[in-house]
């Protein structure tokens, strides 16, 4: 009788260690979808705002798929529902986003992101986006706390710095460079030009024309003084 019931207890002990990889294993199966989101959002008033979030299925996606976003106000437990997602787009048509919230996500890309435009400073709280992908209905629910302010003169100042920084910079350096490349190519043409000048064929038969010609002018001042030297001896 002892020996029959420690080879029970020996069994039970052999099997504890297939049993706990078994539940593990099926953890892992039903846990096996995924969803990601930005803890944070920050946006400003009357600026559209992209709630991002993200999933990863071990199933093949269908039309059983749904997607789910709810949203919290601050400081209130009451939760209201914002958009509905299964084949088509079902966003929400009353409350504080009625006609607000538009799809921006692709499901066949695991990508479960919404919009909201125009929001408002009433718009600040807590969101959370839902996906079941049967069977895979199993999952963490991740949030996103999202904050909402005015675009102040500082944060306008800093976008045009930011902007005018973006474009005029590098179209100043482009003319530079430009302006320093054409003034070295001028320079180069003007040195050529200057070291292979040579006088033309006219300009040279000019030169020696002059010369001839002075000499010639020369010659006869020397023979004009000779005659009149030779006239005042005969004179006298």
């Amino acid at each position: 009788m002892q020996q029959a019931r420690g080879a029970v207890g020996g069994r039970g002990c052999a099997l504890f260690p297939l049993l706990s990889i078994l539940v593990v294993q099926g953890v892992r199966i039903v846990l096996s979808l995924e969803i990601s989101a930005d803890a944070h959002v920050r946006g400003y008033v009357g600026e559209k705002i992209k709630l991002k979030c993200t999933f990863k299925s071990s199933s093949d996606v269908t039309d059983k798929l749904t997607i789910d976003w709810t949203y919290r106000p601050p400081s209130s437990s009451r939760t209201e529902s914002i958009f509905h997602y299964q084949s088509f787009q079902y966003p929400t048509t009353a409350g504080t986003f009625r006609d607000r919230i538009s799809w921006a996500g692709n499901v066949y890309k695991g990508d479960a992101s919404i919009s909201i435009s125009n929001p408002t400073l009433k718009d600040n709280g807590t969101f959370s986006c839902a996906v079941k992908n049967p069977p895979d209905v199993y999952h963490n629910i991740p949030l996103t706390e999202l904050t909402v302010t005015e675009r102040g003169f500082g944060t306008m100042l800093s976008s045009v710095a930011l902007l005018s920084i973006l474009v005029f910079v590098p179209s100043a350096v482009v003319v530079i460079l430009l302006l320093v490349r054409m003034g070295r190519k001028a320079t180069g043409v003007t040195k050529r030009s200057r070291s292979s000048y040579k006088k033309s064929s006219i300009e040279v038969s000019d030169d020696t024309d002059q010369e001839d010609s002075n000499d010639c002018m020369s010659r006869l001042c020397v023979r004009c003084a000779e005659c009149l030297d030779s006239d005042y001896e005969e004179a006298y």
